[in-house]
């Protein structure tokens, strides 16, 4: 049986990774996210409080369940919010993945790490997985940073770039680009959007299915995960 430790349970890759592994005999599951669990499925997984950005709660945990897997979804993703608390941004998606990599290397677990197609300037496109990155936001370069951490460890890792990710959470505080446009729509309400970006929206289930195909075939190098269609959001 196979220890996959999944960080960021709360979110909604987070989620759908832990609701594709409730009832797979192969796999012990591990759900990690700071403070209490918002899954409303509570049983077939163990579920531990873990904040990333603490080293020694990182350390200790790994001690304690020793994952074969780690799939590492937590991260700071809001582009406006990286940029006015730029600090807290490199620490949850640069520092606390230094940490990560640093109790992979201890425990010998192979780390799926999730990124975005933000490396990217957007100057041209679709991107491959060896064109160059050239990041343009603070959110953008600290996860840059955050793959190049990685990449330069001596661990097994996968690193899984992906855009736009919509479905829905349990927790019905948070949203996402799908749903929020959905629902101010469905109100009458105008919306203020792009309509000059061209993306692939991602489904969160077909997502959380790469992440754990990669993490138990311990697949390797940089992956591009998402959608089959591109289109803008307008179309």
């Amino acid at each position: 049986m196979k220890t996959i430790l999944v960080t960021g349970s709360n979110g909604l890759l987070g989620q759908k990774i832990v609701y594709a592994l409730l009832g797979r005999s192969d796999v012990r599951c591990i759900a990690t996210s700071k403070g209490p669990n918002r899954i409303k499925v509570q049983k077939g997984y163990e579920y531990f409080s873990m904040d990333i950005t603490e080293r020694s709660e990182i350390l200790g945990l790994f001690e304690r369940v020793r994952p074969d897997v780690v799939i590492n979804t937590a991260a700071m993703t809001n582009v406006d919010a990286c940029e006015q608390r730029q600090e807290e941004a490199v620490l949850m998606n640069v520092t606390a993945v230094r940490y990560l990599v640093e109790a992979c290397e201890k425990h010998g677990s192979h780390l799926v790490h999730l990124s975005t197609d933000f490396v990217f300037d957007g100057e041209s496109g679709p991107y491959v997985e060896t064109d160059a990155a050239n990041p343009l936001s603070h959110y953008a370069r600290t996860k840059w940073d955050g793959e190049l951490t990685v990449a330069g460890s001596e661990i097994s890792w996968a690193i899984l770039r992906t855009i736009i990710i919509y479905g829905v959470v349990d927790d019905n505080s948070r949203s996402n680009v799908v749903l929020w446009t959905y629902n101010a729509l469905r109100a009458g309400k105008e919306i203020n959007v792009f309509n000059d970006q061209f993306r692939s929206p991602t489904l969160a289930e077909d997502l959380a299915d790469a992440c754990i195909e990669a993490g138990l075939r311990k697949a390797t190098g940089v992956y591009h995960v998402s959608g089959k269609e591109t289109m803008c959001i307008l179309d």
